[in-house]
């Protein structure tokens, strides 16, 4: 459902609504005095409500992680030797 910007005619007061377009029509029909403010709708493309990472956005962050390993990104979602894994526990383990 998208949100409507309203004035008020009689006051001049602008407000926003969130309706269904035949709940916006209905409303213009009842109340005369209230005009539609033309603009650009809110709307939504997608959703996620699962919270999992696209594969294709998976891939991306994997290229990245190659080319910044010392990063967040190259962290959780590199590809790393046990060699590498390795040396980074014995150098956290003496610094850290």
């Amino acid at each position: 459902m998208p949100t409507y910007d309203f004035v008020n005619n009689e006051t001049g007061e602008e407000f926003e609504s969130f309706m269904s377009i035949a709940a916006r029509e209905q409303y213009l029909k009842d109340n005369p005095h209230i005009q539609q403010l033309l603009g650009a709708t809110a709307t939504v493309g997608g959703v996620s409500i699962t919270g999992k990472i696209p594969d294709g956005f998976k891939d991306v962050l994997s290229k990245v992680a190659e080319n910044h390993s010392a990063s967040a990104v190259g962290q959780q979602y590199g590809r790393q030797s046990i060699n590498a894994i390795k040396t980074k526990e014995l150098v956290k383990k003496h610094i850290g």
